[in-house]
């Protein structure tokens, strides 16, 4: 099990730093793969609990989502969002076997997954124009800021759980994620306020950012982790699928960078763009 985590991940690592830093239409269609692969899981995960979900407009609603990010178009995302409302709401009048709580629970996923990889887009494209120098060369200014999503998200998970298993006293949140605690959690933040801070560094990005980025990762990531985890409790399944060797399913991996990513989008609109 710990090899194939661990070849897994070094696949994982080498295939995103290749998509991140090329870009383009290459990181568009990867968030389209992935969301959609992530909307499947979602849906397996309540067919487990006798729940089937309206697929198909999953499917048909994440493309437009992503579509709208890619052509940055944010009213469009704005229209979509309210088209989906109303037609899942609306099959419940015209189909019996398809009730509020699976029109609820449909929604919920398209705009959770949606959503969240549509502002992967927007993030990964943000001031594409504007280049962040550093020691390692030139990068855009959206190529950075994604690397800071992903690393920040990568060393709080990490120094989570390493502090976590050995210094970890308190519980987190029990009835969600038993194995969680409060010292790895401020642990977690705490290292990725330094990975951070370093990265900023190299990106030539101020400590104050950094810090404040840093700060709002180690809230973000172990939130997007536990919503995750709340999701699974309540379909009753352990794991979101298999389709990464000993890692899990897509949700799994993505979880705290679904609820990180945003937040680091909306940062840099408000301080840093």
């Amino acid at each position: 099990m710990l090899i194939k985590r661990i070849v897994t991940a070094i696949i994982g690592v080498i295939a995103a730093t290749y998509i991140i830093n090329y870009g383009q239409w290459l990181f568009a269609l990867a968030a389209g793969v992935i969301a959609l692969l992530a909307w499947r899981e979602f849906c397996k995960m309540f067919a487990a609990k006798s729940l089937i979900l309206w697929d198909k407009l999953g499917v048909i609603g994440i493309i437009l989502l992503l579509g709208c990010s890619w052509a940055g178009n944010s009213q469009e995302i704005n229209m979509v969002v309210l088209l989906l409302t109303l037609l899942t709401i609306g099959k419940t009048v015209f189909d019996s076997h398809y009730n509020i709580v699976h029109a609820a629970i449909t929604l919920l996923g398209i705009v959770y997954i949606g959503l969240a990889f549509s502002h992967l887009i927007l993030l990964r494209f943000t001031d594409h124009i504007v280049i962040a120098s550093s020691m390692l060369g030139s990068l855009s200014a959206g190529t950075g800021f994604i690397w800071i999503a992903f690393i920040g998200t990568w060393a709080n998970d990490t120094v989570a759980f390493f502090v976590g298993s050995n210094l970890g006293k308190h519980k987190l949140c029990p009835a969600i994620s038993p194995g969680k605690t409060i010292e790895g959690a401020v642990g977690g933040a705490a290292g990725g306020i330094i990975v951070i801070a370093l990265l900023g560094i190299l990106l030539k990005f101020s400590l104050l950012h950094s810090v404040m980025i840093g700060l709002l990762i180690g809230l973000a990531a172990p939130l997007g982790d536990l919503a995750e985890s709340a999701i699974k409790r309540f379909a009753g399944v352990k794991d979101s699928g298999n389709i990464l060797p000993g890692h899990g399913g897509i949700l799994d991996r993505f979880d705290s960078i679904m609820f990180v990513v945003p937040v680091v989008y909306y940062y840099m609109q408000f301080f840093i763009v």
